[in-house]
């Protein structure tokens, strides 16, 4: 996410410096100090302003800037900046409560070891301690996982914006995010999904005008378990609960992957439901799936079997 010197720069920059006073208080050459800033320039989280033949450096109004400034205001005998690198910064997003170390690794998709090596730094400044095996932060520290929180939400902003300017963000994590926009996006890392992804599986809808995609640099394509999380989050309402179950009766999805995205995606009761109505043709109580008589007409049209 940034770098050190990114870190370094966002810490010390006051509105208006010149990259020549930066490298002055950072004690670095001022090409070092240009590479870094650009990159925050980038990334939307400075920018700089002309002023005769100087070029001054501004912090923007991100709420991540404005969240780290304080913090190093507030505990400047910290170094956070070699505190919230690289995997530092994703361990520190999954402490949004107590967790355990096995919780953060399946979170954050890193090893045991890795997280606790992580932790122990944290421990050791006195930022984080435990209860029966629950990292949690210490006093006002918790605002390191709102900076982390902040931050990823800007990159994947800024991300979003740079291809669909009008777009929505519906859902995020740590690395990826599922976005809502009005045109088709054909850009790395982003994915198709919602009701255009259903015609892969030999399910044609009636599209609306939003386009929705996710976006991941892991992904190669969106799997059927996937699509129906996904389709869940655009819209939870009955008909997109019928178009699920009419993916999930006729595509072969396994039962454990499936569930394995409900507890991704926060939908284990929807997807449970879901399944509950398959396997008892349904008699699950809920006012957003429809009566069998009407979806196994609907599974008839679109040429869905349905179990005996």
């Amino acid at each position: 996410m940034l770098r050190r010197i990114e870190l370094d720069v966002l810490a010390t920059v006051d509105r208006g410096d010149t990259i020549s006073e930066l490298a002055a208080k950072l004690d670095h050459s001022e090409s070092y100090l240009s590479r870094a800033i650009n990159d925050l320039t980038e990334k939307g989280l400075v920018y700089t302003e002309r002023d005769g033949r100087r070029k001054r450096v501004v912090p923007s109004d991100a709420r991540a800037v404005e969240i780290y400034q304080d913090l190093v205001r507030q505990h400047s005998h910290i170094g956070f900046s070699e505190l919230v690198t690289g995997k530092s910064l994703e361990v520190l997003y999954y402490i949004d409560q107590p967790r355990t170390v096995a919780e953060i690794a399946d979170l954050s998709n890193n090893y045991r070891n890795t997280v606790n090596r992580i932790l122990k730094r944290l421990r050791d400044r006195g930022l984080v301690g435990t209860d029966d095996g629950h990292y949690e932060f210490n006093a006002d520290f918790g605002r390191l996982n709102e900076f982390a929180r902040e931050l990823v939400h800007h990159l994947h902003r800024q991300c979003l914006e740079a291809v669909a300017p009008m777009g929505t963000i519906l859902w995020e994590d740590y690395d990826e995010f599922l976005a809502q926009a009005e045109q088709e996006i054909d850009a790395a890392g982003f994915h198709e999904t919602g009701l255009a992804r259903f015609a892969a599986f030999d399910l044609q809808f009636l599209l609306t005008d939003h386009r929705y995609y996710v976006y991941s640099e892991e992904l190669d394509e969106v799997s059927p378990a996937e699509l129906c999380c996904h389709t869940l989050i655009i819209d939870d309402g009955s008909r997109y609960r019928s178009y699920c179950l009419l993916l999930l009766g006729h595509v072969d999805i396994d039962e454990e992957e499936l569930r394995e995205q409900a507890a991704k995606y926060d939908l284990e009761d929807e997807i449970d439901g879901l399944l509950r109505y398959l396997k008892t043709q349904g008699e699950v109580e809920d006012d957003r799936l429809p009566a069998w008589d009407e979806f196994r007409d609907l599974a008839a049209d679109y040429e869905v079997p349905l179990p005996p």
